[in-house]
């Protein structure tokens, strides 16, 4: 089987997204928030038959772990109820597209967040979405200010009740940011490759794992810089007196293969541990051209993956087995449907 943990909905019907741009100005101007449209089924079907289900058929995947348009939460916009309302709609639109296509894909959910705004209804909604959804896992911000970071270090004790409840609930979080309101940095071409480094740098500097060690946390877009200056990171953390990068983040951290060519998922398949690999292509997300070089989408990032120079089982772990390790609930959902 060949599970992807890196979708997300980016194809989400119009009405959806018009709906935000109205939440928006109606806070803007001091007014309740509009009504949640009304949108068939049929209409949901055709924004993933035509676009998901069309490349996953093409490229050969099985099941996509499914979440909301991560550029689209948009912490930074408006306030912590602003956010849990559009938080809301977009974790109920991934649950329709569960349910419309079962077999194909499985959910992962946004939660609330604000600048400013304690953990309460984050939790809230992590626990609505694992215990009422069905949801595997989440996609966690370490940055909701959109790119200014005004907030505290993924390791600080802030964050620590949210952690606790993802521990009881055995759910790993994908660290994800949103869109960037600063314009220095590019969204998907600099915020996002900024903050996977900035992130596994503040492990690093912490001890997060000593008193969460069942926590899981997922690094997208190939760790960002860190697989390509890993003697940097292994050097830091000796000259900070942290133990070695395998004790110390590796039996908890993980980093997806949303990188789009193959020199870069070749050095990723050979410095990083295999067990600390997972499957992923983020199709129809930042990168959607054909690189002219290959002819082939550069998101098509099985192609990468069949062509690395690791062994058969290998490539069998990082399709499928490391992601049933690291979403328990996925790897309970598919054993009670046998597969």
């Amino acid at each position: 089987m060949i599970i992807d943990i890196h979708g997300h909905y980016t194809t989400a019907p119009e009405a959806h997204n018009q709906w935000r741009i109205d939440q928006l100005a109606a806070y803007a101007a001091g007014q309740p928030s509009p009504a949640y449209p009304e949108i068939s089924d049929d209409t949901i079907r055709a924004s993933i038959e035509e676009n998901q289900l069309k490349l996953i058929t093409e490229r050969g995947s099985d099941l996509t772990i499914f979440s909301p348009r991560a550029s689209a939460m948009g912490h930074h916009e408006g306030d912590q109820r602003i956010s849990l309302e559009w938080t809301v709609a977009c974790n109920n639109l991934i649950k329709r597209v569960v349910d419309l296509f079962p077999d194909t894909f499985v959910g992962v959910g946004q939660l609330p967040q604000s600048p400013g705004s304690d953990l309460t209804a984050t939790i809230a909604e992590l626990e609505r979405v694992v215990n009422e959804l069905g949801f595997i896992g989440v996609n966690l911000n370490p940055d909701p200010s959109g790119g200014l970071w005004q907030t505290v270090p993924l390791t600080d004790k802030f964050w620590y009740p949210l952690y606790e409840k993802m521990v009881e609930l055995d759910v790993p979080a994908m660290v994800h940011v949103s869109a960037s309101c600063n314009p220095n940095f590019h969204a998907t071409g600099a915020h996002y490759m900024n903050a996977d480094t900035t992130a596994f740098m503040q492990l690093i500097q912490g001890d997060l794992f000593a008193d969460f060690p069942t926590l899981r946390l997922i690094i997208p877009h190939g760790g960002g810089a860190v697989p390509y200056h890993w003697g940097r990171y292994r050097g830091l953390a000796d000259m900070l007196k942290q133990p070695d990068l395998s004790t110390h983040l590796m039996n908890n951290v993980f980093f997806d293969t949303c990188v789009y060519h193959q020199p870069g998922i070749d050095l990723l398949v050979k410095v990083i541990d295999n067990k600390n690999i997972l499957f992923g292509s983020e199709m129809i997300g930042a990168v959607r051209g054909i690189d002219p070089t290959t002819g082939q989408y550069f998101d098509d990032t099985k192609r990468y993956i069949d062509a690395a120079q690791i062994s058969d089982a290998q490539k069998a772990s990082i399709f499928e087995s490391n992601a049933r390790a690291v979403f328990p609930r996925l790897d309970a959902i598919l054993a009670e449907r046998g597969r």
